[in-house]
């Protein structure tokens, strides 16, 4: 018999998987339509309609995984812009001539973080074989999906680094996107997740409990480039907009780094 904590884990996630299909706008054919990872929707929202009201086109935006934007890209799914939470989607896109090269730019940085619900009083430090797997108390850690999600593997990468993945593995509820192992934590499925410092920034039911080192996994980068098969003119402007000063203090206020 599965256990409450896993199948009500295994049920929330199902949700976020339709609300995720259900969420992804239809842009309109003078819309430009951007493929963002989840961990961008404050920050791109924000920015998207401040373009707007500085009179510039009217930007959709669909959220997920890199790793399942870049599928969708190959399917043949129409957008304008790409904005992956890695360098390997955005990788894997060019190397399918799925984006414009010429037009590729690292845009943001980020952190990792350990988070736990907001009630949590939990307070530590990060350093090589801490007890992560007894800090658990028998919950699980939530993640988005390791094997795929940039999120996942730079988590991954910083908790094999630090000596610790194995003792967890097998207790990893792994989420569809980062944003999923958000919503986890935040309705106290889990009593620990690993996600990026933004996201713990946009949700006040957690708290940050640790910042990993960022010598424990690799630099956490947010390429941008214009698909290949987009013919809308206001594509370029936007990406010119969000590549500008006038975008960064947006970004800096979810707390990415904007990268030079």
């Amino acid at each position: 018999m599965m256990p409450v904590r896993n199948f009500r884990l295994g049920a929330a996630a199902a949700l976020l998987g339709i609300i995720a299909l259900c969420a992804a706008p239809a842009a309109k054919a003078d819309e430009i339509l951007v493929f963002a990872a989840a961990s961008l929707k404050n920050a791109l929202d924000d920015t998207a309609a401040e373009y707007r009201h500085q009179g510039g086109d009217k930007v959709s935006a669909s959220y997920a995984a890199s790793s399942a934007l870049a599928k969708q890209l190959e399917s043949g799914a129409p957008a304008d812009i790409f904005i992956s939470a890695d360098l390997d989607w955005m990788d894997y896109a060019e190397q399918r001539h799925l984006i414009r090269p010429q037009t590729r730019k690292n845009l943001l940085g980020n952190r990792l973080v350990l988070i736990a619900p907001a009630s949590s009083a939990l307070q530590l430090e990060i350093t090589p074989g801490f007890p992560l797997e007894a800090l658990l108390q028998g919950g699980r850690l939530a993640m988005a999906d390791p094997d795929a999600v940039p999120a996942g593997k730079y988590g991954k990468a910083a908790l094999e680094r630090l000596g610790v993945w194995e003792a967890v593995e097998a207790r990893v509820a792994r989420a569809e996107n980062v944003r999923g192992a958000l919503f986890f934590v935040s309705r106290q499925e889990a009593p620990l997740g690993i996600v990026y410092e933004t996201d713990a920034a946009a949700d006040k039911g957690v708290r940050i409990v640790a910042v990993f080192p960022e010598d424990t996994h690799p630099p956490i980068v947010y390429p941008i480039a214009l698909t290949a098969a987009s013919k809308n003119p206001g594509a370029a402007r936007f990406l010119a907009f969000l590549e500008s000063p006038a975008a960064k203090p947006i970004f800096e206020k979810q707390g990415f780094v904007v990268l030079p």
